[in-house]
């Protein structure tokens, strides 16, 4: 009986010990752009917000990031650049840059923030990261609302 209740108690604690070698494992989901702010400079460009999402649980080194913007069906052109943004795990982080939209794109956000009505967006386009390294594609649609107190700003 003795001998029965020792190699019960090894074979609980070589379970338990098994147990604690798995470590955590790597998981790599794709990564999100979105906007975050766009404001409408009096020169005609528009400062854009960008938020970069690592939905991976391990960090994330963001180099390009190459995208096309459609305001409420208009295109509003491209947007490209490098932020050489290193996001935690499952964390986001912002990055800020300018475009100059084309006229009918300006147009629909003028109207949008003198009627102070939201309008829908599109930005889709690719990801590129190293470490790991990866290109991922990604599509994202949402709406842009015209933030209290601040002209010429949606969120």
């Amino acid at each position: 009986m003795r001998l029965v209740s020792r190699l019960c108690f090894a074979l609980v604690l070589v379970t338990l010990l098994a147990g604690c070698f798995g470590g955590v494992r790597k998981q790599i989901n794709p990564p999100r752009a979105s906007i975050q702010e766009l404001a409408a400079q009096a020169n005609g460009q528009w400062r854009i917000t960008i938020r970069l999402q690592n939905f991976s649980n391990i960090p994330t080194n963001f180099d390009t990031v190459t995208a096309r913007l459609n305001i409420a069906g208009q295109d509003a052109g491209a947007i490209v650049f490098s932020p050489a943004l290193n996001i935690g795990p499952e964390s986001a982080d912002v990055f800020t840059t300018t475009i100059a939209p084309p006229l009918a794109a300006k147009a629909t956000v003028a109207s949008a923030l003198a009627s102070r009505q939201a309008v829908r967006y599109t930005l889709s386009g690719k990801i590129a990261t190293h470490d790991p390294r990866r290109e991922d594609s990604f599509s994202y649609e949402s709406v842009l609302n015209p933030a209290p107190g601040l002209n010429g700003v949606l969120r």
